[in-house]
C-alpha cells in the first residue's frame, strides 16, 4: 500500500513537471518570436551614436542605415589639402567643375559647390575642375571613370598674409590705408594685374604660396609704400607697413583768411614736375608724402600758381590768394600761397 501510493505520487509528479516545462519552453518562443520581430521592424542604424547611450527608440524608428564607402553613381569626391602632407581644409572653398573644351574660352560650367569636400555626379569623361580657397587657387584636368578612383585630392599649397599699418607710430585709423597685392614677378607693379585691390588692413588673406609685391597707400595721393613679401604654405605671413605723410587743405581766396572759391580745380605735382593728383572743390583736403610740391589752382579761366612743403605729421591749410594781373585772355597768374603752421597731424 505504501509502495504503490509512492509510485503513484511520483507519477504525478512527473506528468506535473512535463506541463511546466513545455509551459515555459512555449513562453521562451514566443518572446524570442517577439523580441525578432522587433528587431526587424527596428533596425539600428550604422555609425556611431548620437549619444553616450546610443539612439533611443523615437529616433531609431526614423532612421534609415546608410551604406558606407564610395557614393552610388557615377563622379567624384572633391578634396582640398593646405600642402602635401598638410590638413584637409574644412571651410571657405568653392569649387567649380567645367566641360573641357579644345578651344580655348569655350569651356561650360557644370557644378559649382562651396562644401569641403563634394561628391559632383558626372558622366565618365574628362573634366576641369577650379578649386578656389579665398585668393589661392588650383586648377586642373580629372578624368572621370566608371572605376575610377573614389576621389580628387587639390594641393593647393596655400598659406595666409597679414598686412598691419602704422601711421605717426599707431596702428592707423580705419579707412586711411589701403593695399593691393601683386604677384612679384620683378615688372612695375602697374604693370602687372592686381591680385587683390583696395584691401584693408588686419584682415588674412589667403594666397598661394609665394612671392608678392604690396603696395600700400595712405591717403588718397602719393603716400604710398612698397614691400615685398614671402607667404609660405600652411603658414600665416605677417607684415607690418609704416606710413609717413602729412595732410594739406587748399584754399583758393581773394584774400588771407576769406572764403574759399567755389568749383575750383586743383593739380598737385611734385617739384620735378610729376602728378600727383586732381581734384574739384573749394576745400579739398589730401594726404602727401613728405616732400616740396607745386600747387596750381584754376578758377573763372585763370590759373594761380605756388609752390609749399609739406613733413610727415602735418596738418597744414594752404591758401591760395588771387591776384588780378590786368589780363582779359586768361593768362597765367602767379600769386602768393600762406601757409597755416602745422598742428599734430597722426591720421587723416
Amino acid at each position: 500500500m505504501t509502495d504503490t501510493r509512492r509510485k503513484t505520487f511520483g507519477s504525478r509528479v512527473v506528468r506535473i513537471s512535463g506541463c511546466l516545462l513545455a509551459a515555459t519552453l512555449a513562453a521562451f518562443m514566443l518572446s524570442f518570436t517577439l523580441v525578432t520581430a522587433s528587431l526587424a521592424e527596428e533596425p539600428i542604424p550604422d555609425g556611431p551614436a548620437p549619444g553616450p547611450w546610443g539612439p533611443s527608440l523615437e529616433k531609431r524608428k526614423n532612421t534609415t542605415t546608410v551604406e558606407r564607402g564610395k557614393p552610388k553613381g557615377t563622379g567624384v569626391k572633391l578634396v582640398a589639402l593646405l600642402t602635401g602632407d598638410g590638413q584637409q581644409i574644412e571651410q571657405g572653398l568653392v569649387w567649380r567643375v567645367f566641360r573641357t573644351s579644345e578651344r580655348a574660352g569655350k569651356s561650360k560650367l557644370l557644378a559649382e559647390s562651396r562644401d569641403a569636400s563634394p561628391f559632383i555626379k558626372l558622366p565618365p569623361g574628362e573634366y576641369t575642375v577650379n578649386a578656389a580657397f579665398g585668393r589661392a587657387n588650383l586648377t586642373r584636368k580629372i578624368m572621370v571613370k566608371a572605376d575610377g578612383p573614389p576621389f580628387e585630392a587639390f594641393v593647393l599649397n596655400a598659406g595666409g598674409l597679414r598686412v598691419s599699418a602704422l601711421v605717426g607710430g599707431k596702428p592707423a585709423l580705419p579707412g586711411a590705408v589701403s593695399y593691393s597685392i601683386y604677384p612679384d614677378d620683378g615688372d612695375d607693379p602697374r604693370d602687372s594685374a592686381a591680385i587683390i585691390s583696395g584691401a584693408k588692413p588686419n584682415l588674412i588673406i589667403r594666397l598661394n604660396s609665394g612671392i608678392y609685391k604690396i603696395v600700400s597707400i595712405y591717403g588718397d595721393a602719393n603716400a604710398k609704400i612698397e614691400a615685398d613679401v614671402t607667404v609660405e604654405a600652411g603658414k600665416l605671413t605677417e607684415t607690418t607697413l609704416t606710413h609717413a605723410g602729412g595732410k594739406a587743405t587748399f584754399k583758393l581766396v581773394t584774400r588771407t583768411g576769406g572764403e574759399a572759391m567755389p568749383d575750383t580745380r586743383w593739380t598737385i605735382q611734385t617739384e620735378g614736375g610729376e602728378m600727383v593728383k586732381e581734384s574739384v572743390g573749394a576745400l579739398p583736403t589730401h594726404v602727401l608724402a613728405p616732400g616740396k610740391y607745386l600747387v596750381t589752382a584754376s578758377s573763372g579761366g585763370h590759373i594761380f600758381q605756388n609752390t609749399f612743403e609739406i613733413k610727415d605729421g602735418d596738418n597744414i591749410s594752404v591758401e591760395v590768394l588771387m591776384a588780378s594781373s590786368g589780363d582779359d585772355d586768361g593768362a597765367r597768374i602767379l600769386s602768393g600761397a600762406t601757409t597755416i603752421a602745422p598742428t599734430d597731424f597722426k591720421n587723416p
